[in-house]
């Protein structure tokens, strides 16, 4: 069961407007990412499902982040289909996210006032998401249609909440590229886990990170 409602996972998200990306079929690793993360201020987290049992990965990573991580809404990314999300929900999934938009997931979360933040890639994806509950829609890939499309969808949808997850680099110019033009949050992978630093266990690294990001996102909504 979820440990956050709706209401109280999108304030997480659009408080610190920034939600890491991450998988690792190695639950001490993706625990040691979750703190430092947590530690740099971070409170929501997707980890994607992309493994074999990346389930019971999640379903530990959630007893762990309960205890260590309090304030922390975890979240499932890469779901695609109802039955995968009826599954994480079952395991504690505060919110779930897709590469795509299946207008089946949305029933399913909201029976139980899961946020569902689909992948969308045109107004009319994200109108038709909106429609059918999704306070918060993700464009992705953001980089194949950059800043100009959250700027050009906010004139005439004011209202709208997009997540631009793709493209987004923690650096001062890409951020505030996405946030000038009106995005309410950014999703970041890879960039904000080198490789080499997790496999030398640079926690500190991440930790420092995350707080430089979160940083920039505050300055641009000054």
């Amino acid at each position: 069961m979820a440990k956050f409602d709706k209401i109280a996972v999108l304030r997480k998200i659009g408080d610190t407007g920034m939600v890491p990306v991450f998988y690792n079929k190695d639950i001490e690793t993706a625990k040691h990412v979750l703190g430092a993360c947590y530690e740099g201020g971070v409170r929501a987290f997707e980890f994607t499902n992309r493994g074999d049992f990346a389930h019971e990965v999640f379903g530990e990573l959630v007893k762990w982040a309960d205890r260590e991580c309090p304030e922390l809404a975890l979240g499932i990314g890469s779901v695609v289909d109802p039955a995968t999300a009826a599954l994480y929900i079952q395991l504690g999934a505060d919110f779930v996210v897709g590469p795509l938009f299946n207008p089946e997931i949305s029933p399913v979360c909201n029976r139980r006032l899961i946020p569902y933040c689909p992948g969308c890639g045109s107004v009319s994806e994200i109108g038709k998401a909106q429609e059918l509950g999704s306070d918060l829609t993700k464009l992705f890939p953001g980089d194949v249609y950059g800043p100009k499309m959250v700027k050009d969808l906010m004139a005439p949808c004011p209202w709208t909440k997009i997540m631009v997850t793709g493209g987004v680099a923690p650096m001062r110019e890409n951020l505030e590229s996405w946030f000038k033009a009106g995005a309410y949050c950014v999703g970041m992978g890879s960039k904000l886990f080198p490789k080499d630093k997790v496999e030398s266990a640079d926690w500190d690294y991440i930790t420092a990170l995350c707080r430089d990001c979160l940083d920039i996102i505050g300055d641009c909504r000054l």
